[in-house]
C-alpha cells in the first residue's frame, strides 16, 4: 500500500531573524549619534567656560586637545594646558588626561601622569614630580565644588633662582573640598611622611624626622568667595565676614604631637590667618600632655603661651 505524499515543508520566515539585527543596529546607530552629540556639546561648553574666564583676566591655554572615550566615556586629554590668575599663581602641566562616564558629565576624574609646575607670584616655580597625581571635580554649580586631590611619591622642587617651598617631599598628600549647608565649605587637608620647612615650635616636634600634618577646616559665607584674582576674593570674603573653624588641627613627628582646634580665624591685611584657638604639647604614643593653653595668630606668627610657634599660615 502506497503512503500520500507528505506536503512541502514552508520556508523559514526570515523577519524574525532580521528584526532582532534591525534593532541592534538601530540601536548602535542611535547610541553613536547621540554621544557624538555629547561630545560637540562637551566641547562647545568648554570653550565657553574658557572664554569666560578669560574675560576675568585668567590665562587658559594648551597645545593640543583630543577628545575620546567612545561608546560610554568622554575622555579629554590636553597636552601642556596652563592656567593662570591674574595675581600671578599658575598651574601647568605636560599632560592632563581626564574622563567623565556619559552619564554623570558633572563629575570628572584626572590623571597628571608627568606632574606638574606650581607658579607663585613671588618665590618662582615649584616643580612637583609624584608616583601618582590624580584629581576629581565635580559640581562646578556649588560653592566650592566638590574637589579631591590626591598623590603620593611627591617631591617639590623649586626651579632654578627660586625660593624653597615649605613642602619638599611627602609620602602621601590629600586635599578635598566640600560644600555645606548654611553657605558654608568645608576643607580637608593632609600629608603623611612629609619633609617640611618648618622653624619655631613644629620644627622641635618634628626633630628633624619626617612629619604628618592635617587641617580640617570650616569655612563660612563661601558664596562671597570670589573676585577678579584670589587676593581680591580673598579679601572680598574676609570683608564679607568670612571665618574659619578650625575643626582639628595636628603636627605630627618624632615622639611629639601638636593639636589644635577653635576659632573663628580671620585673615589679616597681609593674608595671614590671625585669631585664638586651643592648642596642646602631647607624647605622640601615650597622649600625655606636656603644655596646654590659647593660641594667638596676630602680626603673622603663632604664639603658645611663652612659646614662639611659628609664622601664621598665610592664604596669599
Amino acid at each position: 500500500m502506497s503512503l500520500p505524499d507528505r506536503p512541502a515543508a514552508r520556508k523559514p520566515r526570515r523577519l524574525g531573524l532580521i528584526l532582532p539585527w534591525l534593532a541592534l543596529v538601530l540601536l548602535a546607530g542611535g547610541w553613536s549619534a547621540a554621544w557624538f552629540k555629547l561630545k560637540a556639546e562637551a566641547v562647545a561648553r568648554m570653550d565657553a567656560a574658557v572664554a569666560g574666564m578669560r574675560t576675568q583676566g585668567y590665562q587658559v591655554s594648551w597645545d593640543q586637545r583630543t577628545v575620546g572615550g567612545f561608546p560610554f566615556r568622554l575622555d579629554v586629554n590636553l597636552t601642556a594646558p596652563r592656567i593662570a590668575e591674574p595675581s600671578g599663581w599658575a598651574l601647568a602641566a605636560p599632560v592632563v588626561k581626564s574622563e567623565a562616564w556619559i552619564y554623570r558629565l558633572d563629575q570628572w576624574v584626572m590623571v597628571l601622569p608627568a606632574g606638574l609646575t606650581l607658579t607663585r607670584p613671588q618665590g618662582g616655580d615649584v616643580l612637583v614630580r609624584a608616583d601618582a597625581l590624580r584629581a576629581s571635580l565635580g559640581g562646578l554649580d556649588q560653592r566650592p565644588p566638590r574637589l579631591s586631590v590626591e598623590g603620593a611619591g611627591l617631591r617639590f622642587d623649586p626651579a632654578a633662582g627660586g625660593a624653597p617651598y615649605f613642602l619638599q617631599s611627602a609620602e602621601r598628600l590629600e586635599l578635598h573640598l566640600r560644600p555645606g549647608p548654611d553657605n558654608q565649605g568645608g576643607m580637608l587637608f593632609r600629608v603623611d611622611g612629609a619633609r617640611l620647612r618648618l622653624e619655631g615650635l613644629p620644627a622641635r616636634v618634628a626633630q628633624g624626622r619626617p612629619v604628618s600634618l592635617m587641617w580640617d577646616l570650616a569655612l563660612s559665607r563661601m558664596s562671597e568667595l570670589s573676585g577678579a584674582n584670589w587676593p581680591a576674593a580673598v579679601r572680598r570674603w574676609r570683608n564679607a565676614g568670612g571665618v574659619i573653624t578650625v575643626r582639628a588641627a595636628e603636627i605630627r613627628g618624632g615622639d611629639a604631637l601638636l593639636a589644635g582646634s577653635g576659632g573663628p580665624l580671620t585673615v589679616g591685611p597681609d593674608g595671614r590667618l590671625e585669631g585664638e584657638m586651643k592648642a596642646a604639647l602631647k607624647e605622640a604614643k601615650s597622649g600625655t600632655t606636656a603644655l596646654s593653653g590659647q593660641v594667638s595668630l596676630k602680626d603673622g606668627r603663632v604664639v603658645l603661651g611663652p612659646l614662639d610657634v611659628g609664622p601664621s599660615p598665610r592664604l596669599y
